[in-house]
């Protein structure tokens, strides 16, 4: 065997070998490679797009719940100037009610007054004209002495 035509036949082989790999076997490598590529490329754009949106959605929920903080603590306080306004005005409506009752309680008492000044008046007249009937030991018309009676009955 020579080592020359072994060598060369090796040579040509091997050339062969490249030729057809490059014609055939490289380029659905190479075309799977660059589609692998590509794939991993547009995964982690779409990672670091999810990854934007992620952060963007973050913020907007943390926005979003501030607002809402916002809106409840401004609804609270609404809550609290309404209950203290109807405070007040029960309060009021309390004191006016008070107020009306104290004037008809008083007009009522002076209305009492003024009912005992006059059955206290009859019954001094009354009690006048028995007095003095018994004094003169005759009867007194009532009638005749009215005015006289009032004006008794008046100054007492």
């Amino acid at each position: 065997m020579n080592l020359n035509l072994t060598l060369i036949g090796q040579a040509i082989a091997f050339a062969f070998f490249v030729w057809f790999c490059m014609k055939f076997v490289w380029p659905p490598v190479m075309q799977a490679l660059q589609e692998r590529q590509k794939k991993i490329a547009d995964g982690l754009d779409a990672a670091s797009r999810a990854s934007r949106d992620l952060e963007l959605a973050e913020e907007q929920a943390s926005e979003t719940l501030r607002e809402s903080k916002q809106q409840a603590a401004e609804i609270l306080e609404q809550a609290h100037k309404r209950s203290n306004q109807m405070i007040d005005e029960a309060r009021d409506q309390a004191r006016q009610e008070g107020e009306r009752m104290i004037t008809n309680a008083k007009s009522e008492i002076e209305q009492e007054v003024n009912r005992a000044k006059e059955e206290l008046r009859a019954q001094v007249s009354r009690l006048a004209i028995v007095g003095a009937e018994r004094i003169l030991e005759s009867s007194i018309d009532e009638k005749q002495h009215g005015k006289l009676l009032d004006k008794l009955a008046k100054e007492l």
